[in-house]
């Protein structure tokens, strides 16, 4: 008989880090990643929110630097740093949010619904599902239907998922300034939010819809790898399984989240006062660039913003698993007791 492609272990066995663990990893994470691939993150987005075919290197030149185009390569270097501030912001924040918060929603599942995804998917996969489940901060459609979890967990998931569009602001913010600055008009950041106000969570419902299933993805398919690896304790991962583990979350998100992420893109680089909905995106896109235009910049975010995920990623398990000595009855830590 072949060995099994999963671990036996229970959804409800799983290894709890410190408050402070999880805050420092993930910190450290969005810094370590914002400070190497902010360049990279420009070019994917200018790629992204480049409308037509690029069918000469002059012209992708154009499309990369836009008018350092000519410039000396010093300049076209540092061309690629435009909204590093509003980035520092988002970037961190995000990280923090999301690489920090996993683990505190994969804690309540397990505590509360481990053995119901054990019962659903099976020991291990099981597991690895409710790893996918927490990095959404969203249940599973099938277990919402089927009323394995019940409805006050779904309202705190729901809720805490909701985070991350608070930040949308400094990202909408970045991407104006990566690809369209002309937005700006010459303004800063305190008069930009007292004319436009709530107009900064334009596109709010295509950023949700994308992260829905790429956090699915991205945890999901590191939970995978790990269980793939025989790994029972996560935590226990190698740096090298770390990072295999990182590679196959973040090309999964990429992938998964791709069409979504060009129509965020585009909702998002627009002019102030010009602003375009989603949906005629999309049929614009279909009518006048066929329906790969979804999948603009895939190529390059897996070249490019895909090890930038990955880098993230495994900087920010590892440092967790490195700091995981520290006591997890810290005040930081969110205490989560089972209902008998």
């Amino acid at each position: 008989m072949s060995p099994a492609l999963v671990s036996n272990t229970s959804a409800r066995d799983v290894k709890r880090e410190s408050g402070i663990a999880r805050l420092l990893g993930s910190g450290s994470a969005g810094i370590a990643e914002l400070a190497v691939f902010h360049p990279v993150d420009t070019i994917a987005k200018r790629l992204m929110s480049n409308h037509g075919k690029i069918a000469s290197g002059p012209q992708l030149n154009t499309v990369i630097f836009k008018d350092y185009s000519t410039a000396p390569i010093g300049r076209k270097f540092f061309s690629l740093f435009p909204g590093l501030g509003y980035a520092a912001g988002y970037k961190v924040s995000q990280r923090v949010y999301k690489f920090g918060g996993q683990p505190f929603v994969r804690d309540f599942l397990s505590i509360h619904h481990g053995e119901k995804f054990d019962r659903a998917f099976g020991k291990g996969s099981g597991k690895a599902i409710l790893h996918a489940t927490a990095g959404r901060f969203v249940v599973i459609l099938a277990l919402f239907v089927h009323g394995h979890l019940r409805a006050e967990t779904n309202t705190v998931i729901s809720l805490i998922g909701i985070g991350e569009i608070i930040l949308l602001p400094l990202d909408v913010l970045k991407i104006k300034r990566q690809t369209n600055p002309e937005a700006f008009r010459g303004r800063g950041l305190f008069k930009i939010v007292s004319d436009e106000g709530f107009g900064l969570y334009r596109g709010w419902g295509w950023t949700a819809a994308r992260n829905a299933p790429g956090s699915f993805a991205l945890f999901g398919g590191s939970a995978f790898a790990k269980e793939m690896l025989g790994l029972t304790d996560y935590n226990a991962a190698t740096w090298g399984q770390n990072f295999i583990a990182s590679i196959a979350g973040a090309s999964s998100s990429l992938v998964v989240s791709a069409p979504l992420d060009v129509i965020k893109t585009r909702i998002q680089n627009r002019n102030f006062e010009n602003p375009e909905s989603g949906f005629r995106i999309v049929s614009n896109m279909v009518k006048h660039e066929g329906p790969t235009a979804f999948f603009k910049g895939l190529t390059p975010k897996l070249l490019m913003t895909g090890p930038k995920l990955v880098f993230s990623f495994w900087i920010g398990t590892s440092i967790v698993y490195l700091l995981i000595p520290l006591r997890w009855d810290h005040p930081l830590t969110l205490s989560i007791q089972p209902k008998h």
